[in-house]
């Protein structure tokens, strides 16, 4: 099995109060120097079989019309590395 990850985000355009939030709390609990946060989703799926063009556009128009509002999101899909087996 192969891992794909599909992470969601706000377009920049697109306010992220969330964001703000963590951002403004941060220098409160003493971490300094962070000068934006975006707040996204991130989606881990697990593929059987072989992840190739057909399976990444599937993931693709799964992604397009499930995971993510394409009105005001961007998102971006990627095959995980396998880990080696120890």
């Amino acid at each position: 099995m192969a891992r794909v990850v599909v992470d969601v985000m706000l377009k920049p355009e697109i306010l992220d109060p969330q964001g703000q939030a963590v951002q403004r709390a941060l220098p409160r609990l003493g971490f300094k120097g962070i000068a934006d946060v975006r707040q996204g989703k991130r989606f881990e799926l697990e593929v059987e079989g072989p992840v190739d063009d057909a399976a990444l556009a599937r993931i693709n128009e799964l992604a397009e019309t499930f995971l993510a509002n394409t009105v005001i999101e961007d998102f971006t899909v990627k095959v995980e590395p396998q880990e080696a087996v120890k």
